[in-house]
């Protein structure tokens, strides 16, 4: 069965985020002082081939840890949609 793996890394919460930091001034220069702690970060989707949504997930997860994700500097969040 194919399944489609949502995942979105983003950046540790310890570290800074000069992308999210300039987007959140720039908001605040245009009134939109509601909005704080913009945290920017990417969001991707693959299909995946597996015989279970726990066998997806291990697939998904896998792609991250070796190739998607520096973990150093970020971490993932990874849903699987059957």
């Amino acid at each position: 069965m194919t399944y489609t793996a949502q995942i979105t890394i983003m950046p540790l919460r310890e570290l800074l985020d000069p992308q999210g930091k300039a987007v959140n001034e720039s908001l605040h220069r245009l009134g939109l002082t509601s909005i704080d702690e913009v945290r920017i970060g990417k969001h991707m989707t693959m299909q995946v081939e597996a015989n279970s949504p726990e066998a997806a997930y291990e697939q998904a997860e896998m792609a991250c840890q070796k190739v998607l994700c520096n973990q150093v500097m970020e971490h993932y969040a990874i849903r699987i949609d059957a």
